[in-house]
């Protein structure tokens, strides 16, 4: 696996730096460190607890799941040296049930699967339980391996007051939107994309204000008028529209799906490829958009 890991497509543009220890109960981290030895990570803050953090000190990544019988010996374990290490190196814990991009980005066949990451790369990895003496060897080998070569652990939260400073084109785009031009703002976002293909946030901003143009020109009773004719494709996506504008994102998903059941050729292309997108404009995490995956699938196969 190492060195062959792509995880461009799980970053995120940085708003704010790496958040400080919560003071929510961990062991401490080293004196002056600032740093939490423990970190739950999903999809949302992949960024900047994994290849952000991994600037400053070694990311242990530790992709387990909740019915894994191993993964309850090793991650405990994995734990307890962490805060050993007080912050000279963090431990990133990824349910990958929960966070399956990240799953697939490291190439997950199996947990529990660990991961180091250092300068937002992936420097060593192993798969199942390992006795701690080897454990400990192993990290050994990683702080040795990036001795000189990152920048270390903030010391007392210093970079907490620094705030990175707001890119001056998400600032237009976004005063754009608060004006409610939303030809002004689509056309910001793509410039930025423009720039920047990869540019995840400018990604979901893009998607986000061209759903809001769409759905300015729907009828409101949109949802009436897909009820009385169940047959009628276009109707149909009107309504989901209007559902997930109202806030009622279970309607519409369940609604397309629903259409993709009893539907075939283009049709169901289309409204699936429909139901692709809503789903794009939520973290990939909601449970809302997990469960109507599931609902996809069963409908699909």
């Amino acid at each position: 696996m190492t060195g062959a890991v792509d995880l461009s497509a799980l970053k995120e543009r940085a708003t704010t730096p790496p958040p400080a220890p919560s003071g929510n109960g961990a062991a401490p981290s080293a004196a002056g460190s600032g740093l939490a030895p423990v970190v739950e990570v999903t999809e949302a803050n992949f960024e900047a607890e994994v290849l952000v953090r991994s600037q400053q000190v070694p990311v242990v990544v530790d992709l387990w799941a909740t019915w894994c019988e191993p993964c309850k010996q090793l991650s405990p374990l994995l734990e307890k040296l962490a805060h050993e290490a007080g912050g000279t190196w963090v431990l990133a814990k990824v349910d990958v049930d929960a966070n399956p991009r990240i799953a697939q980005a490291f190439g997950v066949q199996s947990v529990p699967t660990v991961v180091a990451i250092a300068a937002g790369q992936p420097l060593a990895d192993f798969q199942g339980v390992q006795p701690e003496p080897q454990l400990r060897q192993w990290l050994a080998a990683i702080a040795q391996a990036v001795a000189g070569k990152l920048s270390g652990p903030p010391s007392d939260g210093a970079d907490a007051d620094q705030p990175e400073p707001e890119d001056p084109r998400f600032v237009a785009a976004e005063a754009a939107l608060d004006e409610g031009d939303l030809a002004g703002a689509e056309a910001a976002f793509q410039r930025i994309l423009d720039e920047e293909p990869a540019n995840a946030e400018a990604q979901g901003a893009l998607r986000q204000v061209r759903f809001l143009t769409r759905v300015q020109s729907v009828d409101p009773s949109a949802v009436a008028a897909a009820d009385a004719a169940p047959d009628d494709i276009d109707a149909q996506l009107q309504a989901a529209d209007v559902e997930l504008y109202s806030q009622a994102p279970e309607a519409a998903f369940a609604r397309l799906i629903g259409v993709i059941a009893r539907s075939a050729g283009d049709d169901k292309t289309r409204v699936r490829t429909r139901l692709v997108e809503l789903f794009e404009l939520f973290d990939p995490a909601e449970p809302v958009v997990m469960a109507a995956r599931r609902k996809l699938a069963a409908a699909l196969y």
